[in-house]
């Protein structure tokens, strides 16, 4: 009976190990059980205009009477928050890697509308504020911003919203102006110094709020007016009594609008904000925010303590014209001025798309990046993009090169901007449209389906993955190997954890060996990400076969 259970087990070992051999080709990296530390640095964050993504609830496309004809792409199409929600559930944003979103504004807007050369428009951006303490109908609702927060956390994914302090909407017919104790109308900013880049307007017809102000305003009529009219008056009064008798602040302008930012996180527990024209105002304005943000965020923390992904709150900033060649300084000319102090995490990189088409190779880019933010920039960051709502000069506005995009921004150091409709290679160019309309044209889901741009977002689906699975890649030091073929190492390491992967690009397709002894141990077995699939370290080298050009090495399991 003994020699029977013995041979009948090894027959069963016999098939498992024919089996293993059999799948070793072709088979895909389980989940890893250990906890991966989340590092913004290292983030993949996809930025999508909220009215142009999805349309999750077509109830709300027409709101106060916004029925005038306007110009391509210049009105509301119905993109709402519940649209996004909708995508986080259909793991859409789990493929792509992504493990952080950031959507335009979606307070209340003007009612009107203006037309300023490019055909009338609506405030369909989410940039002209009417009531930082609502949100516009055509968005959605508190509910849905509930919703869309709780499903995002359950997937992994941090939320960030759009935070303006600089402006309020323009005047229009539906729209007055604010008290002249709240904002300026002229004169319009000229950018030829300090001075004539934050005591100004924008452009012509955008009120610029008086965040220089420091003595006691009495609310705008406006708003008075319309919290009675919609029953809250009390509440909101009564909320920022306690607001300013907790803080000392003087009721200022610009302290009035932070406190109801604040209240986005302390209510909601979104995990950070993307904050708009940040140069156009006093450098010290940021750094309050940055205090009243971390109140906030501390206070949700305490109430809810399984609600949160982020130890702390993330603020990054649009400093326009910001490059990571200025490290810590912004220079105007006449002042340089550091906006990371006390401040913000990250600024936007806007010298990243003339690096990405200028730099003769990725290895210029890569250890230059990585020089900076490991020196220069510790403890801080940037974030890298390559297309997006405002920036008339993209990288690939024809779309041409959707693979090669993919590749330089996600491999990148830093943070990874993916501007909707990217991995999709979305139309920058539309017939019709003017200016920045072009950029802002509906999310195309009915190219999804077609074969080339599977492959295309398939790629990025790789790459994103992989990403978000190595910190190392986004926050790791960067190690050349080897310059031709190209091929580099990335090691991350934070209290226990630690994090390393090789990386090749350009390579032969077909059979291929990688020099890997510096990084991984023979007989290790490793997991080409790629290609999906099982190698194993064998005298310091991996020998495999892909109809890939591109590796993407960590260790199996």
């Amino acid at each position: 009976m003994k020699k029977q259970i013995v041979a009948f087990l090894g027959i069963i070992l016999l098939l498992a190990s024919c089996a293993d051999k059999k799948n070793d080709a072709n088979v895909k990296q389980e989940p890893t059980t250990v906890k991966i530390p989340f590092d913004w640095n290292a983030a993949n964050l996809y930025f999508l205009l909220t009215d142009r993504f999805n349309n999750g609830d077509t109830t709300n496309d027409v709101n106060f009477s916004r029925t005038e004809k306007t110009g391509k792409y210049r009105g509301f199409e119905g993109g709402d928050l519940k649209g996004i929600t909708q995508k986080i559930r259909e793991g859409y944003f789990t493929k792509l890697g992504v493990n952080a979103i950031w959507m335009t504004p979606i307070v209340e807007q003007i009612k009107g509308g203006t037309d300023e050369g490019n055909g009338f428009t609506y405030a369909y951006h989410g940039y002209w504020t009417k009531d930082w303490t609502q949100l516009d109908p055509n968005f959605g609702t508190i509910a849905d911003l509930k919703e869309l927060i709780k499903v995002a956390h359950e997937n992994d994914i941090r939320v960030l919203l759009d935070a303006v302090v600089n402006h309020t909407g323009p005047v229009t017919e539906k729209d007055e102006v604010w008290e002249n104790t709240w904002v300026r109308t002229s004169p319009q900013c000229m950018y030829k110094d300090y001075e004539s880049t934050i005591r100004c307007t924008l452009v012509k017809n955008l009120p610029d709020v008086l965040t220089e102000k420091n003595t006691d305003v009495e609310l705008p009529k406006q708003l008075v007016e319309k919290w009675k009219s919609e029953g809250r008056y009390e509440q909101e009064v009564a909320e920022l009594d306690e607001f300013f008798k907790k803080t000392g602040y003087p009721r200022a302008p610009r302290f009035y609008i932070m406190k109801w930012l604040a209240d986005y996180i302390a209510e909601f527990g979104i995990d950070g904000y993307r904050v708009d024209t940040v140069k156009h105002t006093e450098e010290n304005v940021w750094q309050e925010f940055r205090k009243i943000c971390d109140e906030a965020y501390n206070q949700f923390k305490q109430k809810h303590p399984k609600q949160y992904l982020s130890e702390n709150f993330y603020l990054v900033g649009e400093v326009y014209g910001y490059g990571i060649g200025g490290k810590q300084l912004y220079d105007f000319g006449d002042k340089k001025v550091n906006y990371f102090d006390k401040a913000f995490n990250s600024l936007i990189n806007f010298e990243f798309k003339w690096n990405a088409k200028q730099v003769p190779n990725y290895e210029a880019t890569f250890s230059r990046y990585d020089s900076i933010l490991h020196t220069d920039l510790k403890g801080y960051g940037v974030l890298n993009y390559l297309s997006s709502h405002d920036d008339g000069e993209p990288f690939d506005a024809q779309r041409a090169k959707p693979y090669e995009m993919a590749t330089k921004l996600l491999l990148t150091p830093g943070t990874a901007q993916i501007y909707y409709g990217d991995e999709t290679a979305r139309p920058l160019e539309i017939d019709g449209a003017e200016g920045d309309a072009n950029l802002r044209s509906p999310m195309n889901w009915e190219d999804v389906a077609k074969e080339e741009t599977k492959k295309i977002l398939a790629h990025w689906q790789k790459l994103g993955k992989f990403r978000k699975k190595h910190p190392s890649v986004g926050a790791g030091k960067h190690t050349m190997l080897s310059e031709t073929p190209y091929i580099f190492k990335r090691e991350y390491s934070k209290e226990n954890y630690q994090d390393k992967v090789i990386v090749g690009l350009d390579l032969p397709v077909g059979n291929k060996t990688i020099q890997v002894a510096e990084t991984f141990n023979n007989s290790e077995e490793l997991y080409d990400a790629y290609s999906n699939q099982k190698i194993k370290v064998i005298d310091g080298n991996v020998s495999f076969s892909s109809p890939f050009t591109i590796v993407l090495l960590e260790k199996y399991k």
